[in-house]
């Protein structure tokens, strides 16, 4: 899925090659992948784009007075064309789930697609950004000035939950998802079953610079990537996360994994753990 890193470059790109454009078509493919009817997506066009932003994981493409706003879930993607046919697409069984196409003869545009059967890619056509539930509820940004430590400590004081699950509620704090957040404990050489309530003040200075400096280093990797290399960069990148059985770029210790039911998380013992796995309660299950 992409992250907060990912969705920033990926903004970015856009920024540079749809600003001052206008919009000739939207067309979905998909059925489920538009979730609002007013204003329909047929209000975009003909309109020029005038900012393409980030909201945590939420890609927001501006115009005057509309916003296409996007989230590309587990298995979404953005795949950029310099060229697009003529003729419209057609809905099926693969993965395209939606087409924009800017105004020009050269019909330069973008393709939204989706991989496998489960569909979690959502495209909403508002008048404000807040108008998408998923923005609304959103905590506050990483990259904010206005997310301090004393901000970060101040969230983390009443969260009986354990600090994995903590950093991936994007209620809590917007844009870290399963990926980052295995990156900056490891960064942070914290255990992903601490619980945040208890973290000591020393502790949350720690996570706070890890979490600062992980996603800075993976936004500054991907920036300038093209849309198509963006997965790949993110993937290069990690530290522990989709890393286990091969050794902790630290301490050399063989990366560990917990899996659940739909995702998975992996982790160093030597550098977070002093030293011992964590029981993975789907092997467990098993066993008994």
């Amino acid at each position: 899925m992409p992250e907060l890193p990912e969705v920033e470059a990926l903004a970015g790109f856009l920024a540079e090659r749809l600003t001052g454009r206008a919009i000739a078509r939207v067309l979905p493919v998909a059925v489920s992948v538009l979730k609002t009817y007013d204003p329909p997506l047929t209000a975009l066009e003909g309109r020029t784009v005038t900012s393409v932003t980030r909201h945590g994981k939420f890609l927001d493409i501006g115009t005057s007075g509309v916003h296409m706003v996007v989230h590309l879930a587990r298995a979404g993607w953005l795949r950029w064309q310099e060229k697009l046919p003529p003729e419209p697409p057609r809905p099926g069984r693969g993965p395209l789930a939606l087409r924009l196409v800017l105004d020009g003869p050269e019909r330069t545009g973008f393709d939204l697609t989706e991989a496998g059967t489960r569909k979690g890619l959502a495209v909403y056509c508002v008048r404000e950004p807040s108008d998408v539930p998923g923005i609304a509820r959103l905590g506050p940004d990483p990259f904010d000035e206005a997310f301090t430590l004393e901000v970060l400590a101040g969230l983390l004081a009443d969260e009986r939950r354990q600090i994995k699950g903590v950093l991936r509620d994007q209620s809590v704090i917007a844009g870290i998802g399963n990926a980052y957040s295995d990156e900056v404990l490891h960064a942070a050489r914290m255990s992903p079953y601490k619980l945040a309530a208890r973290l000591t003040g020393d502790e949350i200075s720690v996570l706070y610079e890890a979490m600062g400096s992980v996603l800075r280093d993976a936004v500054e990797r991907s920036r300038g990537q093209a849309a198509g290399t963006l997965k790949a960069e993110k993937k290069s990148g990690l530290r522990v996360h989709g890393r286990a059985g091969q050794p902790c770029p630290v301490c050399g210790d063989t990366i560990r994994e917990v899996s659940f039911s739909e995702s998975s998380l992996q982790y160093c013992p030597t550098c977070q753990t002093g030293g011992k796995p964590l029981a993975d309660r789907r092997l467990s299950r098993l066993l008994k």
